[in-house]
């Protein structure tokens, strides 16, 4: 644990090594310290799983097969040949390539919610139907129930990656 005169109210938990370092305000209680280590070290610990649970590409294909069952079963899709991690994206989440059939995902999105990159890759997939983003793409793309939701968070994410160099105000 790390006290900090200059820490008010927020309290982290990060990796150090091998330990799990708390940041508090030097005025936190003892009680209230245990209380937040109750609850921010499990979800710590669940991130790092989270991670470490990186789809291989064959389970990235077997996942983008249950979304065309789910979401584009009534379409007629280019053939699907290929869905697997880059890391030469850093300006895009995925891009498809209508010719080959072949997906990529940014490797950003490895550490991010499943069902975020499920509504990335639904993208990419109705890209096998819609080759552009006409009115009919962004129907099928919405089929997704978390559409919305995934797109907040990425624009979130992205504002956030924007500005972490940035002091925040209080």
């Amino acid at each position: 644990m790390r006290r900090s005169t200059r820490r008010r109210k927020t309290v982290t938990a990060v990796r150090d090594g091998e330990h799990i370092v708390l940041q508090v305000p030097a005025r936190l209680r003892r009680s209230e310290i245990d209380e937040v280590m109750a609850e921010l070290v499990p979800k710590l610990l669940a991130r790092e799983e989270q991670r470490q649970r990186v789809p291989s590409d064959d389970e990235l294909m077997a996942r983008a097969q249950t979304l065309i069952d789910r979401y584009l079963s009534d379409q007629v899709l280019t053939p699907l040949t290929s869905v697997r991690w880059v890391t030469n994206q850093s300006q895009r989440w995925g891009s498809c390539s209508t010719r080959s059939g072949a997906i990529r995902l940014s490797h950003r999105l490895r550490s991010m919610p499943e069902w975020v990159v499920d509504n990335i890759l639904l993208h990419e997939l109705v890209h096998l139907v819609q080759p552009n983003h006409s009115p009919q793409f962004w129907a099928l793309v919405q089929r997704d129930p978390n559409c919305e939701r995934a797109n907040a968070y990425l624009d979130g994410w992205t504002d956030a990656m924007a500005h972490r160099d940035r002091p925040t105000p209080f």
